[in-house]
């Protein structure tokens, strides 16, 4: 990642293939407050997953579960208290512009209390993983959610 600053986006670039048949992603996270952020897909395609907690106070019941396919020149926002990550499902580099205000060591948005990354540490991961089927990309449910109530696949098969 190349942190752009308060008056540049961040830049980040992910290669491509897969870990244990999942695609390479970010490890996802939860904005706090009213932080929110929009994603631009510079090269490449991937997956954005976006997910709403029931209660941000229980990791394993999730009120909406988005999985939303990107190619270069789409943009996706992240609205607040929103979990998201990002998934390289191409066969080269997929890269992002991002402009969350995250700057650097002096900004207090760059403090570990701007994101929640326990709540998907807990849960190892999110409500569904990225996986490759046949040769391309499937949704897998993780198990350790209880309840997942509204899912929009964005068109991935769910497999088992």
């Amino acid at each position: 990642m190349i942190r752009g600053g308060s008056q540049k986006r961040n830049i980040t670039i992910w290669e491509a293939g897969t870990v244990g048949g999942e695609y390479i992603k970010t490890y996802g996270h939860y904005h706090v407050d009213e932080l929110d952020e929009t994603y631009w897909i510079l090269a490449g395609e991937g997956v954005i997953l976006q997910q709403k907690l029931a209660d941000p106070r229980v990791p394993d019941v999730v009120e909406e579960f988005k999985a939303i396919p990107v190619k270069a020149g789409d943009s996706v926002y992240m609205p607040p208290n929103v979990g998201h990550l990002a998934v390289n499902t191409g066969a080269t580099w997929f890269v992002t512009a991002d402009d969350s205000p995250v700057a650097g060591a002096g900004d207090s948005a760059s403090m570990p209390v701007h994101a929640d990354y326990e709540s998907v540490k807990k849960m190892r991961g999110f409500a569904y993983y990225v996986v490759e089927k046949d040769g391309k990309p499937a949704l897998v449910r993780n198990t350790l959610y209880k309840e997942i109530r509204h899912v929009d696949s964005g068109g991935l098969p769910i497999s088992d």
